[in-house]
């Protein structure tokens, strides 16, 4: 199968590019059932977009930055610099039309090691302990606007390698600090937002139809993000409590869903106060949203959840990659301790590569 136009031979990072939908498809829905084998009843056929939908999906980009003889550069950082990829079809058109934009105005001793991108909010982060002048931004306004942009920030890290971003030192250059999604919901710069907001709704609306929140019932969401789903669980007249780590996250969350309480820190650090929360109501009416990073559940999280919390009904969404081992560690440790693996529903979150997302449904 031919790379669509503008994919870069040499990039990588789209491991199924070569696949048309049907393989790729057929590649990833073995690749589960062969993981999560002792589940394979529950296991249902894989979520996924089709035709030109499986293209230019990707609005949350984080791209190193190289200036050449030629010009700025936005790719893949690679051992002997960085990999170009300014028209990677997987990539929303904003995106691309920022990079070139970016490309034509950046002046060449800018400081810039990175590009972010999440939604209508981009940064330019800058390896550096003194902030560089950014007159030369207003001309390049009116292409921003055009691109699609709210907004542009300069994010100070003089350390940035491996790790891009700090917690502090952001400047606003351009634009409002926020924007809004299609469902109205508020993010910043540095937000984490699912790709293919259709399938993330319907992901939430299988967890909502499992969770059943209602008035009466509690919901506890650990690493609740910017707070979509806490939204929904708030929507319902259930009690909710978020835990988040991420500051910009949690003040986006605050605002999204106004009637939960939101507490920052790791899930871990934040048992002590979700032991009275949640034990204020009857084990029957008690509920536990998960989606947490790779590396699957904390472990102090995952034995709270069997002795403590004790939920009714647990929905986890996890993020398979090359191992699935976090989730059927977790799902494991919840099977044998009295919770039954109803529904497990993979979701094609990323189209040409080889992630999938499953969202487990259990209950006691």
């Amino acid at each position: 199968m031919p790379l669509p136009p503008g994919c870069e031979p040499q990039c990588r990072a789209c491991a199924y590019r070569g696949l048309d939908e049907t393989a790729s498809t057929a590649r990833k829905q073995d690749w589960l059932a062969r993981r999560l084998a002792p589940w394979a009843a529950a296991l249902a056929p894989l979520t996924a977009t089709t035709g030109a939908a499986r293209l230019g999906y990707r609005s949350r980009v984080l791209l190193a930055a190289e200036r050449r003889e030629a010009g700025w550069c936005f790719g893949l950082r690679r051992r002997d610099g960085v990999l170009a990829i300014p028209d990677c079809p997987v990539h929303a058109p904003p995106v691309r039309t920022t990079l070139h934009a970016l490309a034509a105005q950046l002046p060449a001793d800018f400081p810039l090691a990175y590009y972010a991108q999440s939604g209508a909010q981009a940064t330019l982060i800058v390896k550096t302990r003194t902030l560089p002048a950014t007159g030369w931004v207003d001309a390049l306004a009116t292409g921003l606007a055009g691109a699609g942009l709210d907004g542009l920030w300069l994010h100070r890290n003089p350390g940035a390698g491996v790790h891009a971003f700090t917690d502090n030192d952001w400047h606003l250059l351009w634009g409002a600090p926020r924007s809004r999604d299609a469902d109205g919901l508020v993010y910043g710069p540095a937000a984490f937002q699912q790709p293919l907001p259709a399938l993330h709704a319907a992901a939430l609306d299988a967890a909502t139809a499992f969770l059943a929140p209602a008035p009466g019932v509690a919901v506890a969401d650990l690493y609740c993000g910017r707070g979509a789903s806490l939204a929904r669980w708030s929507a319902h007249g259930a009690r909710t409590l978020g835990v988040e780590l991420g500051g910009e996250a949690v003040a986006c969350a605050r605002l999204n869903a106004p009637a939960a309480e939101v507490l920052r820190g790791t899930c871990r650090q934040r048992l002590a106060q979700l032991d009275p929360w949640l034990a204020a109501v009857p084990a029957p009416a008690r509920r536990v949203y998960a989606n947490p990073p790779r590396g699957g559940l904390e472990p102090e999280v995952l034995d709270w959840i069997v002795a403590t919390a004790r939920p009714a009904r647990i929905a986890y969404l996890a993020y398979l990659a090359c191992a699935a081992a976090p989730l059927a560690r977790d799902l494991a440790v919840l099977d044998a301790h009295g919770w039954r693996v109803h529904h497990l529903l993979p979701f094609d979150f990323f189209p040409q590569t080889d992630h999938v997302e499953t969202l487990a449904l259990l209950a006691r």
